[in-house]
Parts: structure tokens; sequence; C-alpha cells
């Protein structure tokens, strides 16, 4: 057992004294002048999968190369590099603004495409803020007016659905989160929206079900010169509940809240 421990030992030993080298050659190239050093070794390194220190090195050429020869393979490079290194965010950023700097480049489809992917790969899960998933829905629908005939659409129409159903969860939820609190203009606003926006939404029963009970409460809890109007608005979305389902799994609740609704409306006619 001792001969094996000993060659563990010197292995970590050895480990730590090539990333030591390595380092210090990183370390050393930042300092110097000699470009043309700098970009074959960060070329080297992208090379051998050492992206961290690719991207010290692309990072610190990009200036000096700005408009010159290996303007155009340092930015991709050093894009690239932050990609592979799941910096999705600073990747994003730079294949942005290599599709710009050059947008004639046999590389700029790709480009664009990548900086759209890195998007999508930092949106978040449903229940947290959807910013960035609104912003990775429009950076990828430009992508698609923009190479219609790209081989990555089938890709872009995938990650575009995914997205949606997240954003079309998320809107249920709110919705459903004001009706939980018992907020009902806020719950019957939300469900109104989320309908008119999601016409085809698996949940869109549940959505003009939670609609009718949050109407009907809101309709109930208002003043007496706004009454009669909301209690009729709640005949109408029952109407539009029961008429446009079959099998109904909540008719019977809302059958009920149809009754009560039309009594109310009897006794303010008295």
């Amino acid at each position: 057992m001792q001969p094996m421990k000993n060659a563990k030992i010197i292995l970590c030993i050895c480990a730590t004294g090539l990333l030591s080298v390595g380092c210090s050659n990183v370390d050393k190239l930042l300092k110097s002048n000699d470009y043309d050093a700098k970009y074959a070794a960060a070329m080297r390194y992208y090379e051998d999968n050492s992206y961290s220190r690719a991207i010290q090195l692309f990072e610190n050429l990009t200036l000096h190369y700005r408009g010159k020869e290996n303007a155009e393979n340092i930015a991709w490079y050093y894009a690239q590099s932050l990609y592979k290194e799941k910096d999705y965010y600073t990747a994003g950023y730079q294949f942005r603004r290599f599709s710009r700097q050059f947008p004639y480049s046999d590389r700029a489809e790709e480009a664009s495409f990548l900086s759209a992917y890195c998007k999508y790969m930092d949106s978040p899960a449903y229940s947290l803020d959807q910013s960035l998933t609104r912003e990775a829905i429009e950076e990828m629908e430009t992508f698609a007016e923009r190479w219609p005939q790209s081989v990555h659409m089938p890709e872009v129409n995938r990650y575009l659905d995914e997205m949606r159903q997240k954003l079309m969860r998320k809107d249920y939820e709110i919705a459903y989160g004001y009706y939980f609190i018992e907020e009902y203009r806020a719950a019957y606003e939300s469900f109104k929206s989320f309908l008119n926006l999601y016409p085809e939404a698996p949940m869109r029963e549940d959505a003009m079900f939670y609609l009718l009970r949050s109407g009907y409460r809101y309709a109930t809890g208002s003043r007496e010169d706004k009454k009669r109007e909301r209690l009729q608005q709640v005949i109408g979305d029952f109407e539009r509940y029961s008429g446009s389902l079959t099998n109904a799994k909540h008719i019977s609740e809302a059958q009920d809240i149809y009754t009560r609704t039309r009594a109310a409306l009897t006794e303010m006619d008295k």
C-alpha cells in the first residue's frame, strides 16, 4: 500500500507543478509585447481544452488586433472559449459582438445562433423572473427571421416551444397566486390576459373556471354602483365556460356560481 500512496503523492506534486508552470507561462505572456507568441499560445491552449488560460490571452489580444488580420479568429475563439467554460452570459455577449463586427463572415450565422442559444441556457426555471426567457425568445425569433433556412431551425423551434411553455406556466401561476391570496380583481385580469395570450393552453379549462370564480368574488365584493355590471360580466364568463367546453370538470360549481349570480341580479331588481 505504501508504494501506491507514494505514487499518488508524486502524481499530485507533478500535477501541481505543471499547473504552476502553465499559470507562470500565461502570466509572462500577458506581460509580454510579443503578440504573435500570445496568439500562438492562446490557440494552443484552446486546442488543448485549457479554455480558462486561452480566455485570458484572447481577451488580452482583442484590442491589439482590432481591425487586423487575426481579429476575426481572436473574436471567434474568445467567444468559443467562454462558451466551452459554460460562461453563457459572457459568451453570448461575445457571439453577438462577433456577428455585428463580422456580418459577412462564414461564421456569422453560427455566432448568431450561439448568441441566442446562450440566452436560452441562461433562461431560469419558470418559478423565477422570466426577463431572460423573454430576451432569449426575442433573440431566437430574430435568428429565425434572418436565417430561415439554417440547419439550426429544428433546434430553434424546439427551444422556442420550450420557453413559451415556461412563460405560459409562469403566467398561469401568477394569476393563480393572485386568486390564492384573494386579490380577486388582479386574479380576474390576469386570467383574462392568460386566456387571450394562450388560447390553446392545456390548463385553459382551469383558467376559465378560476376567471369565473374570481369574477364572481370580485363582483360580490364591489360597491353597489359597480356590482350589477360586474355580476353581468360573471354571467357572460359562465356562458363562455359552459358553451366552449365539453364535459367540463368544474361544471357543477360553475353552475352554482351562475345560479347565485342570477339570484343576486334578481335581488337588485326588486
